[in-house]
């Protein structure tokens, strides 16, 4: 079997944010970014309550936010380009912040389809 080699020398994504630092709270949260959270933790709640109550899946959502949240933050800062508003690309960071608020807002929507007290468990 032929050596692949030392994989600390190939080219890494990694490599390239190494020295970069990172940046300061107020940066990563961002308008847009709690924008773009609102927007697809109401889609994605309206998801989570079908599946809870139809199925009584408890999906984790992790992938598919983080996912959705690249891809309307990318369309969102491409659109100002083309538009000719002056703006910053958006982080990894930013992304991270997409992602946890979405998967939050999820799992209050999973939290609160739980029946009252004294009525009978939905789920068995």
């Amino acid at each position: 079997m032929e050596s692949i080699g030392d994989p600390r020398e190939s080219p890494s994504t990694e490599r390239v944010f190494e020295v970069k630092p990172i940046p300061p709270w107020p940066e990563q949260v961002t308008a847009r970014a709690v924008a773009v959270s609102l927007a697809l933790g109401v889609a994605l709640s309206g998801v989570m309550m079908n599946l809870v109550f139809t199925s009584g899946i408890i999906p984790s959502l992790n992938i598919f936010a983080a996912l959705l949240g690249f891809f309307l933050l990318k369309a969102w800062t491409g659109l100002l380009g083309q538009v000719g508003v002056p703006h910053r690309p958006f982080t990894r960071q930013e992304n991270a912040v997409v992602q946890t608020c979405v998967v939050a807002c999820a799992s209050m929507t999973y939290s609160g389809t739980r029946p009252r007290s004294g009525s009978p468990p939905v789920f068995s």
